[in-house]
């Protein structure tokens, strides 16, 4: 069997899918060596600058040619009424959806009044670099205008790391040999619902039914306040429609030049424009830098927002503009240090690691009091709404290098809890349920069978929660906030679920929706149940820990939560109860009570024009069978990998692996981290290359949508707990390595109660040793290891079991379920179809 992806792509192909006479390997940066308008949407993606707070995509700055114009603030959205076709008790009421703010990366340039349009320019040479070490991205290009003057054009970009608030341009025009009059037209510009200043509307408004792009607003979305201008500054306010969030955007210029200009200034309620007009001279360069802060709320007036824009911008104005990329370096240099993966004889790989690393820090850096949307802010693709991707796929990345940021998550989440108690109440349950997908704390997702129905997101931020806290012992963080949210998880699945008498008591889980969307409201789906068994467990462990090490935080908690210790008796005894799906004829573990009674998809057999299946088959289609839009089972295994034996997790991921087709982007990674462990080595290495180029190489067509974030932290989970074989089970770190063949080292760090640990993984031995802290005990294949600073090395006897190949066969031939039947994979059709 040939594993494919969306499309029909061959993963065994995929070893560097990327143009190289275009995007030259280059470890560091990403360059873009030839221009090219085909695929706007994907570039504008790639080369995306942000903070975690403010996003600006890739877009070039004379505006006109795009895929998609998108300036993005964390948390900025717009509320809307939620139109059911048919209503119903607890549906979700209130849609929410980030709000493309006004653009400010508008940078125009005119030469014998001809504008550069890159789409039909004459480009004697062009390269745009995206680079991960210093943070900026540039653009250096010489321009031949139609009446054959040379232009050389230099611009940079970049979205600051240190100063939440800020965005940094320059702009550098050079006559080559001519004079020429030059204009460079600074603007800010309110677009509203994807349609651009000349009534163009946005290209990626009409590329037809795609669940997961972002909702069109019907009505004007940002009201205007106020605006204002002077020679250097301008500045614009806004009020959301209906959210009441508040906005302001406030623009910087300074201009230096030799030659001769003259400066017009323009403002209304849309648009705020500085116009340089310059006699140019062949050698006298046109430099014009334009600082712009953006500032948002909830709902504080937009005056004070304005008052917030002035101190950061006259703070810039202060310090200069050298420092404030001086501090963005040294923010960067100190990342490497933390999260840098190094592949020993890689560099391509190693290109595309970093900038999936990179796309962490844009999308996590600075979110604070928000959380980490889907595509961060790099594209409006699901709304710009936080899931569980941020608990399993970005907060281990974060807890193990930048535990700071993994905080502030954590207590996003923790605000949201009196929401999540509401919630509960709507679905007739104690405690509290988390929203499957939401910006401002409510449920946003309209279709309950792939969203609300998914309550395991309780058990993942629980997971992510006592994942950090036992990787950092904030154990303060723990007592006073996050107990709230495992006991009050712990509540809910106690209620959720019910006791059953077969031979023996067994505590069942109905009506759920496990990580699998392909699979909906099913009755005890192992992973929802493998989960809430932990979410049980961490929270009587922490409530009697509380009563014992701290009581006076103990009693605090009974007070708050109005906690009786018979609960959590109750909780211990669900826990253990647990009922954890198995088939002994199959000896495997189902995905849920009545999985293996359906029938089985033929996926080798199913048309590449027909995938993803999402976008080809009716729900109700896909639900029949046994299809997989992500590893269910298998996360399963590899998130509580001590509650499998070796010879469990391998015969589920030889069952599961076959009938999973890759269409969602969270998956692959979760495959080849458990590939990895059980022996699929060459598979394993497979899964890693499809996830690292996701977006690279465009490989679910859906790039343009912005970064898939969930990904790029599966990229890190894969290289260190898969490669590197890091786990982390009740607190002990274990190590047991599957160096991929070809590779000649793998090297990560990972940060332990606050010392940071370097591991380098070689063929035949393991190299560990402290770069900042104190000391760390590990485990190394079941030897405890004190890591100091004198580098350490432990011999390795191989790296691994290993099995040649996939795991082909869907079913034995002849293989019968529990009651008798047999399995025959088939793949769904209408026979109207082919007339």
């Amino acid at each position: 069997m040939t594993t494919t992806f969306p499309g029909g792509i061959d993963v065994s192909d995929l070893i560097d899918p990327i143009d190289r006479g275009r995007f030259p390997v280059d470890p560091w940066r990403l360059t873009e060596s030839v221009y090219c308008a085909k695929d706007l949407g994907v570039s504008e993606t790639l080369f995306s600058v942000g903070n975690g707070y403010l996003g600006m995509r890739g877009n070039v700055p004379e505006g006109r040619d795009s895929h998609a114009h998108g300036t993005f603030i964390n948390g900025f959205h717009e509320t809307w009424a939620i139109r059911h076709a048919e209503e119903a008790y607890g549906f979700a009421k209130v849609g929410q959806t980030i709000v493309n703010v006004p653009d400010a990366k508008i940078i125009r340039l005119y030469v014998d009044d001809e504008p550069l349009l890159l789409s039909v320019a004459d480009l004697l040479s062009y390269d745009r670099s995206l680079d991960f070490s210093s943070g900026v991205l540039s653009r250096d290009l010489v321009w031949q205008t139609p009446s054959g003057k040379r232009v050389h054009v230099r611009a940079q970009r970049m979205v600051s790391f240190t100063e939440r608030h800020l965005a940094i341009m320059t702009f550098e025009v050079t006559m080559l040999d001519d004079d020429a009059p030059v204009v460079i037209s600074s603007q800010i510009l309110n677009r509203q619902d994807g349609q651009d200043e000349y009534n163009v509307p946005s290209a990626a408004m009409g590329e037809g039914f795609d669940p997961r792009k972002a909702e069109q607003f019907e009505g004007r979305v940002l009201q205007p306040c106020s605006q204002w201008i002077s020679d250097e500054r301008a500045v614009l306010t806004y009020r959301c429609t209906d959210s009441g969030m508040t906005l302001a955007v406030a623009a910087d210029h300074k201009i230096v030049t030799d030659n001769d200009y003259e400066l017009l200034t323009e403002i209304d309620k849309d648009f705020a424009k500085h116009v340089y007009r310059v006699k140019a001279k062949p050698g006298q360069t046109i430099t014009v830098t334009k600082t712009v802060s953006y500032h948002t709320s909830r709902g504080i007036p937009p005056l004070e927002l304005v008052d917030r824009c002035r101190r950061t911008l006259d703070r810039v104005i202060t310090e200069g503009i050298d420092v404030q990329f001086e501090k963005q370096q040294e923010w960067l240099d100190d990342y490497w240090a933390r999260t840098d993966v190094v592949i020993g004889g890689q560099p391509e790989l190693q290109q595309a690691v970093r900038w999936n690393l990179f796309q962490l820090a844009q999308a996590t850096a600075r979110a604070e009091t928000n959380g980490v949307p889907a595509k961060g802010l790099t594209g409006s693709g699901y709304s710009g709404h936080y899931f569980w991707d941020q608990e399993i796929y970005v907060l281990p990345y974060l807890t193990y290098t930048s535990p700071h940021s993994a905080r502030s998550a954590l207590r996003f989440r923790y605000a949201m809890l009196d929401a999540a108690r509401r919630r509960a109440r709507e679905l007739t349950q104690d405690g509290a349920l988390f929203p499957w997908r939401t910006i401002n704390g409510e449920e946003a997702s309209a279709y309950y069978a792939a969203g609300t129905a998914q309550y395991h997101i309780d058990a993942d931020i629980s997971y992510a929660l006592s994942q950090y806290v036992g990787a950092t012992g904030d154990t303060d963080f723990m007592s006073r906030e996050a107990i709230d949210i495992l006991v009050e998880t712990a509540r809910m699945w106690a209620d959720l679920g019910f006791w059953r008498t077969n031979g023996a008591e067994v505590f069942n889980i109905h009506g759920v929706t496990g990580p699998d969307e392909y699979t909906t409201v099913v009755d005890n789906n192992l992973y929802t149940n493998v989960m809430a068994r932990f979410n049980l467990r961490r929270a009587v462990e922490e409530v009697y820990r509380l009563r014992t090490e701290d009581p006076i935080a103990y009693e605090r908690m009974v007070s708050r939560l109005n906690l009786d210790l018979d609960e959590v008796k109750e909780w211990g005894r669900a826990a253990e109860g647990m009922c954890i799906p198995y088939d002994k004829e199959l000896g495997i573990h189902p995905q849920d009570s009545h999985f293996l009674e359906r029938e089985m998809w033929d996926l080798p057999n199913t048309p590449a024009s027909n995938r993803p299946l999402l976008l080809h088959y009716h729900p109700l289609v896909i639900y029949r069978f046994q299809v997989l839009k992500q590893a269910d089972v298998v996360l399963a295994l590899f998130l509580q990998g001590e509650d499998f034996t070796p010879e469990e997790k391998l015969a589920d991921f030889q069952y599961y692996d076959p009938i999973t087709t890759g269409d969602s982007t969270l998956s692959a990674v979760v495959q080849s981290i458990i590939a990895a462990e059980v022996g699929y080595q060459d598979l394993a290495l497979e899964y890693f290359t499809s996830s690292l180029f996701v977006d690279l190489g465009d490989l679910h067509h859906n790039t343009a949508d912005g970064v898939h974030v969930a990904s790029a932290g599966g990229i890190w989970e894969s290289l260190v707990f898969g490669f590197g074989g890091m786990r982390d089970h009740r607190g002990v770190i274990t190590i047991d390595p599957r160096l991929p063949l070809g590779w000649d080292d793998l090297t990560y760090r990972i940060t332990l109660k606050g010392t940071r640990v370097r591991v380098c993984v070689r063929p035949t031995e393991i190299e560990l040793v402290v770069e900042d802290g104190d000391t760390a005990d590990v485990m190394v294949r079941g030897v405890p290891v004190t890591v100091t600073d004198a580098p350490q090395i432990i011999a390795l006897d191989g790296q691994g079991p290993r099995i040649d190949g996939h795991p082909t066969v869907l079913v034995a031939a002849g293989q019968r379920r529990a009651d008798g039947t047999v399995m025959v994979p088939s793949v769904p059709h209408c026979p109207t179809a082919a007339n």
